[in-house]
């Protein structure tokens, strides 16, 4: 029987769906997203596991937090996941959800069966110039004026200046990014990128015994598409492309995505 509820643990917020009893899989979304962006696959997912949606902290509907640091970010997310006695999980993470999940994998070995990264940057170097949207929203001198007039369409535009295919952006999505502060957007940004610059993910999953899949967007604007085989020297690693597809492969390309997260969450392949 399928459920759907939500609760506040340790700072955050999660969204359970499916069988509790059934095999749990956790999904940790980007920066300046929510759990909702992953509401296109949810229903595949939860019909064979035990969905857990985190909203990260300053996102959806968790408060800020007084650091943004990754492993910190890590540290939260390992108390909530004992508090619910979940263990081992399979996690995914989009984008620089993929760094919190490394970083959950690094210092909670007993805690993570086997890790799923999507549209996650290897290191710096990998990130393409932005689209001049998010730029012009990020950036000052305008960023913080724009940001407190945000519209739903420019909202809707901003998820979809990373997609290279048409999408329905859900509408709870739009809310929640709403609610995201321009100072955290901002800080969130700065600690995502000092962590991946610290050390790749590449070689920090190397570090690691691990299945790892790693599913890129063959076109995705905000990371080199090609830097997705930088994960090919990561053992126990498959990386899969897919074709015509951007930054949000859950949106641009559900069924392919929850295809291939089911198959790893059932095999580590």
């Amino acid at each position: 029987m399928a459920i759907h509820d939500g609760k506040h643990v340790h700072g955050m917020h999660l969204v359970h769906d499916g069988p509790r009893e059934a095999p749990p899989l956790v999904l940790i979304h980007g920066s300046g997203a929510s759990g909702s962006s992953w509401g296109p696959i949810v229903p595949a997912l939860a019909s064979r596991y035990h969905v857990i949606r985190i909203d990260l902290p300053g996102h959806g509907q968790s408060p800020p937090a007084p650091s943004y640091d990754v492993p910190e970010q890590a540290v939260r997310l390992a108390e909530a996941l004992d508090e619910l006695g979940l263990r081992p999980v399979t996690v995914a993470g989009h984008s620089s959800g993929g760094y919190v999940a490394t970083a959950l994998a690094e210092q909670r070995p007993d805690l993570v069966g086997s890790l799923a990264l999507i549209s996650s940057g290897p290191s710096p170097d990998a990130l393409l110039p932005q689209p001049v949207l998010l730029r012009v929203l990020i950036d000052p001198p305008l960023g913080p004026l724009l940001w407190r007039v945000r519209s739903d369409a420019m909202l809707r535009r901003g998820v979809t200046a990373v997609c290279n295919r048409p999408v329905d952006v859900p509408n709870d999505l739009v809310a929640d990014v709403r609610g995201i502060g321009y100072r955290t957007f901002r800080t969130v940004l700065r600690q995502n990128g000092a962590y991946i610059a610290e050390r790749s993910v590449p070689a920090r999953l190397t570090a690691l015994d691990v299945p790892v899949l790693v599913i890129f967007g063959a076109a995705d604007p905000r990371w080199d598409p090609s830097s997705a085989h930088h994960y090919d020297t990561v053992p126990n690693a498959r990386v899969e492309q897919l074709p015509d597809v951007g930054h949000f492969p859950m949106l641009e390309a559900p069924q392919a995505t929850s295809e291939l997260l089911l198959r790893f969450a059932a095999t580590g392949r």
